[in-house]
């Protein structure tokens, strides 16, 4: 019989997570000792974990795998996607102990370094399949053992949840940075030997901004400024930037109102472009609504049409909210991209200003790399402003 180290765990099962709705599902502790709340969605990817979990993104959300068996590719620092893990929880099937040579810390040791809960052992298909049927619930992880069932019910349904919060303001950095002027952070992940010169200067507004992001600006030639999440359109113009871009991040784009009202100014001051969060901020700029999605998107197969070009790209994508294509006003903005499977807006652009924005990851990491050309995009966007 193939040695477990996690089979006594497994055969308790003591700890859970109970969803608002009433519904329990048991397992074992996999990550840190303590109890958590979150809401609950499901990621498709069938790897990728580790990019994930550190993507600030996910802050505020406990993820659940669909894929069966998580683990055997392990940790290392080279692929995390920002400094440190930013999920709430994390839930699997199976976990896999690492046997891949780049693994430096299994996973089970990293979830418990960076504080992160984590169950093992959960019915990860009857859990998506309850969250594709009735939407996205809010839950709570218990592994510490002295929370009864019901009153966890009871704490998941109180919980404030993510619509109207401002998220990003959590997961921001503290102070600007420089990211890769020498350009050895990029290089040594493994994108290239060699880089063109950095000689657009670009300001990238940090709403939870992933690092391939950056890696990927630095590819395309720009010198990103990376600043805070609160910082004013005056500040950011004060750097006398060729470029502004607004990142991915975190919860409703209805919460953070002031990266609303900076974008609202610097729209047609400075070339921008969006990504994910950053997408919605500029619809809400230039006067659409947005509105939450029953279940969300979060994986790295999203069909996604160009308008344009007739083309389909696949994507990574991981947003709880979008931009509701009935209030874009279609005298000054073109929507570019729609999702193949509901149809919902992936892709904008202004028609008088330089802007455009996209609610899918051209990054990826995790994901496919069909549309990292939009990087560039960005950087011609710039040169015939």
């Amino acid at each position: 019989m193939k040695h477990n180290r996690h089979w006594k765990e497994k055969r308790e099962k003591k700890s859970f997570l109970a969803l608002e709705d009433g519904t329990i599902y048991r397992g074992y502790s996999i990550g840190a000792p303590r109890d958590c709340l979150g809401e609950v969605v499901f990621n498709t990817g069938m790897t990728g974990y580790q990019e994930i979990i550190s993507d600030p993104s996910y802050n505020g959300q406990i993820v659940t795998m669909t894929y069966t068996e998580i683990g055997n590719t392990g940790i290392n620092q080279a692929d995390m996607e920002s400094r440190k893990g930013f999920a709430n929880g994390f839930i699997i099937h199976e976990l896999n102990e690492p046997s891949n040579f780049r693994c430096e810390e299994s996973l089970t040791d990293f979830l418990k370094r960076q504080d992160i809960p984590a169950l093992a052992g959960i019915d990860t298909r009857a859990l998506t399949s309850k969250l594709r049927d009735k939407g996205t619930l809010k839950g709570s992880i218990c592994v510490a053992g002295d929370t009864a069932a019901d009153k966890a019910v009871e704490q998941a349904c109180a919980w404030e949840g993510l619509d109207g919060q401002d998220y990003a303001a959590r997961v921001t950095c503290k102070k600007p940075f420089t990211w890769d002027e020498t350009g050895e952070l990029t290089c040594s992940w493994g994108i290239s030997d060699t880089l063109p010169p950095a000689d657009l200067s670009i300001v990238a507004c940090d709403f939870g901004i992933k690092w391939n992001i950056l890696r990927q600006m630095r590819l395309s030639g720009m010198n990103v400024t990376v600043v805070p999440a609160k910082t004013t359109a005056e500040e950011i113009l004060a750097y006398k930037p060729q470029g502004v871009f607004l990142s991915n991040g975190p919860a409703d784009p209805a919460g953070v109102k002031y990266a609303v009202e900076t974008a609202r100014t610097l729209l047609g001051k400075v070339p921008l472009m969006g990504i994910c969060l950053g997408h919605q901020i500029l619809g809400l700029a230039v006067g659409a609504d947005t509105y939450r999605l029953k279940f969300g998107h979060h994986g790295c197969n999203h069909p996604v049409k160009d308008l344009k070009t007739g083309q389909v790209e696949i994507t990574s994508q991981n947003h709880n909210f979008a931009v509701d294509l009935n209030t874009i006003d279609k005298n000054k903005i073109d929507v570019t991209h729609i999702n193949l499977n509901d149809q919902t807006t992936e892709g904008i652009e202004h028609k008088q200003e330089p802007m455009f924005s996209l609610q899918y990851h051209p990054e990826a990491s995790p994901g496919p790399h069909d549309s990292a050309y939009l990087f560039d995009r960005f950087r011609k966007l710039i040169e015939e402003a």
